[in-house]
């Protein structure tokens, strides 16, 4: 039983750094500090429960870290949790990726999981 409870407790702590691996939260003062730096930036919609989320997730885990979209910076904008900021950027669905270059919108798209139209929509920003 405690060998159980040890892993239920490990598998918690785990839990949310697997869930919220993409990208930095999202606050205002982050973004308008990547703005005035002029950081390429994507502003990732997200919610747990989607599982289109998950699967875009997934292709951004492979595609961020490489050498062709490294420079680009990842805020996360929790669907459910932070109503006004989805509000201010327009959005009605989770899943969906927006991207920025020198502070502008440049794209976006909604329930894409297709990983070459990811790619071509980060490379928009590069």
């Amino acid at each position: 039983m405690k060998m159980l409870r040890n892993l239920i407790t490990t598998l918690a702590l785990l839990l949310p750094l697997y869930a919220h691996a993409v990208g930095q939260p999202y606050t205002q003062d982050k973004m308008d500090a990547l703005n005035k730096l002029g950081t390429p930036m994507l502003v990732f919609i997200y919610a747990d429960w989607c599982p289109t989320c998950k699967a875009q997730e997934k292709i951004l885990d492979r595609l961020l870290p490489t050498a062709e979209f490294k420079n680009i910076e990842a805020l996360r904008v929790d669907f459910d949790t932070q109503k006004p900021v989805v509000r201010a950027f327009s959005v009605r669905y989770q899943s969906t990726l927006i991207v920025f270059k020198n502070g502008a919108e440049v794209a976006r798209a909604t329930a894409e999981t297709d990983s070459d139209t990811i790619a071509a929509l980060l490379r928009r920003i590069r």
